[in-house]
């Protein structure tokens, strides 16, 4: 059976496929191995400008082009090529090792050259700077936009409705009113923080040979400040040099990037859950689209599909971030190689990340506030009122204030005039008085529409 998206065992790669676009070519296999050729060749032309190594001939204007030509067109068929090589060596980094002295040779370039590509290196050199190169292009060209698209969309809706009063609920009963402005903005907030952590994060790199000790360096070449070398090398590809290793880099750096991933993931599972509450309350509205189908057999139903997809797919996003957290920092010794095959899914779990992401944008842009419904249930919910007549009462030092409001209102309905009688029988001053009478459910709402109207 041919791989399609309609054949692929993957939903990524199948019914998926076109929101995981973005990634492929950096997560891909394609996309790993490109990124090893790239490593590869920018380390050879790193060492042709040491002048301490003088069996490499300092690279001439045609060779540089040459070596700089095969990065930039570098396509699928050359990543085939490699696959044929290693089909030979049955090992991914040394044909790509290889191949690339198979390019400089075809090319008639200076054979000198050859034997100092994947110089002095362990294959951990070459993959763990390609995986931080990799999750560092994503995490700029795609993770943080892509964030910051879910942070706009909040942001401005909860300006939009930043004074429309709502039903606050704390343990799904009736509690002191909100703005449906101020419960986004707050989301919006959080999510926030949690995409400022994972740019934060400081993507690391090693080149420091087969236990990161420098030992075939120091071999060849003893006199050479191989530290140095090799940080320059690493902070030249816009990483950071991770001095101290042992054969593989520790990930460290990458367990603390996908908890923050991990991190924003959570917020966002919890926004959908609130929407989709809020969506069953009736509060929100989902714009229709005359040819979708809500359900098989109920035509009336617009389900709420979009946050239950998302909802679902940050579970398999997140539970995949763990186990790249909890594994990858963890080896036997020096290395062992369970690590190669767990970070090969490291594009799979950003991908369930960007599907989910996608789903809850489209989610969010067809929401429209019922404002009728959300007021209705603030018309009759006077007992909400018994927060600020109690704390009121404790200033003026009333006697049991709280004791009071529980008895006239806990389990109760109560209308407007119960409260506002208790009220005017309340020993307190005319101002406090008459600022209580004008409260209504409606209109406690605190600071909730300036603080949603700053985010």
């Amino acid at each position: 059976m041919d791989l399609s998206t309609l054949t692929a065992i993957s939903p990524v790669d199948g019914r998926y496929a076109e929101k995981a676009n973005n990634l492929r070519d950096l997560f891909s296999e394609y996309g790993l191995i490109r990124h090893r050729v790239l490593v590869e060749i920018r380390w050879l032309q790193h060492l042709a400008q040491e002048s301490g190594i003088t069996e490499l001939p300092a690279l001439s204007a045609d060779t540089t082009a040459f070596l700089d030509s095969l990065v930039a067109t570098f396509d699928a068929g050359h990543a085939a090529r490699i696959k044929e090589i290693e089909g030979i060596t049955n090992h991914d980094v040394k044909a790509v090792e290889y191949f690339i002295n198979e390019q400089i040779r075809a090319a008639g370039h200076a054979d000198a050259i050859g034997e100092f590509v994947h110089f002095a290196c362990t294959s951990e050199d070459i993959n763990n700077v390609s995986y931080g190169l990799m999750i560092s292009t994503a995490r700029e060209r795609v993770l943080l936009p892509e964030m910051g698209e879910i942070e706009t969309q909040l942001c401005t809706m909860a300006r939009e409705y930043a004074s429309l009063p709502m039903m606050a609920r704390t343990h799904g009963q009736m509690a002191s009113p909100t703005t449906l402005g101020k419960e986004l903005a707050v989301f919006a907030w959080r999510l926030r923080k949690q995409k400022e952590k994972l740019d934060d994060v400081k993507v690391l790199g090693k080149m420091n040979g087969a236990v990161g000790n420098y030992h075939a360096h120091l071999a060849a070449y003893p006199s050479l400040d191989w530290e140095q070398i090799s940080e320059q090398f690493v902070i030249s590809l816009g990483l950071n040099a991770n001095q101290y290793t042992t054969q593989i880099d520790s990930h460290d750096w990458l367990a603390e990037f996908c908890h923050s991933l991990m991190r924003f993931n959570t917020i966002l599972l919890d926004l959908t859950r609130d929407v989709w509450g809020y969506i069953s309350l009736g509060y929100f509205r989902q714009q229709s689209d005359a040819a979708e189908v809500g359900s098989s057999t109920m035509p009336h139903k617009i389900n709420p599909i979009d946050f239950e997809n998302a909802e679902g797919n940050l579970g398999l996003a997140n539970a995949q971030l763990q186990h790249l957290a909890d594994k990858l920092p963890i080896s036997r010794w020096q290395r062992d190689l369970s690590d190669s095959t767990v970070q090969r899914n490291i594009g799979t779990a950003l991908a369930f990340s960007v599907i989910a992401w996608d789903s809850c944008r489209k989610g969010l842009a067809r929401l429209e506030p019922d404002v009728e419904k959300i007021k209705s249930d603030l018309v009759d919910a006077w007992e909400v009122m018994a927060e600020p007549i109690q704390t009121v009462m404790r200033r003026y030092g009333i006697e049991n204030p709280y004791q009071q409001l529980k008895a006239l209102t806990r389990g109760k309905s109560v209308d407007a005039n119960t409260v506002r009688r208790f009220i005017e029988s309340l020993d307190i001053p005319d101002e406090a008085r008459h600022r209580l009478l004008e409260l209504s459910p409606a209109g406690y709402t605190g600071s909730a529409a300036r603080q949603a109207s700053k985010i």
